[in-house]
């Protein structure tokens, strides 16, 4: 099967991922009373792994519902020594490089991964293992906080696959990388 990375996130307009102290509520800034999902559920059913920082894992269990996760979520860390008890059945513990995990999880039969977290996002184009990102613009300066991207050792092209709108106010660009 071929493998796939890919990444679904939203960045606000300069292009941070949480603000100064790590917030996301500005993602709630644009009206969506009727909580369209923005393609998640149709790229979510394509994906048999996720692969996400501990950081993130972090702010997902903080939030005030259940495990959003039907499947296999790997944590990547380098200071966690286990899965708390909660997530044990759900969740596993991953250390090394972008290539050495993405080797470990193919080995378990996943091959369509979704990689999630600024970090992690940041060292696998580093290592140059993203083939997919999904990066939906919500119209909001936050002038500084977390960014999606950070210095790279090379270019990475990426070629425009599809752009939409959505709620008259947010833009997604779909890309796929260039090789």
């Amino acid at each position: 099967m071929k493998q796939k990375n890919s990444v679904f996130i939203a960045t606000s307009l300069d292009g941070y991922i949480a603000d100064r102290n790590g917030g996301i509520d500005w993602l709630h800034s644009v009206p969506n009373p009727d909580n369209e999902d923005m393609g998640y559920a149709d790229f979510i059913q394509n994906i048999d792994a996720l692969v996400m920082g501990r950081k993130t894992f972090e702010t997902v269990r903080a939030f005030d519902m259940d495990w959003p996760y039907k499947i296999p979520v790997f944590v990547l860390s380098n200071t966690l020594d286990e899965i708390p008890q909660s997530h044990k059945e759900k969740t596993f513990l991953v250390k090394g490089s972008a290539t050495e995990i993405l080797e470990d999880i193919y080995g378990k039969g996943y091959h369509r991964l979704y990689i999630d977290g600024g970090a992690t996002i940041q060292n696998f184009l580093k290592e140059d293992r993203i083939d997919e990102l999904i990066v939906t613009i919500i119209p909001i300066l936050l002038g500084g906080g977390y960014p999606l991207f950070s210095a790279l050792p090379q270019e990475l092209a990426f070629e425009l696959v599809e752009s939409k709108i959505f709620l008259n106010q947010l833009t997604q660009n779909h890309y796929r990388r260039k090789k």
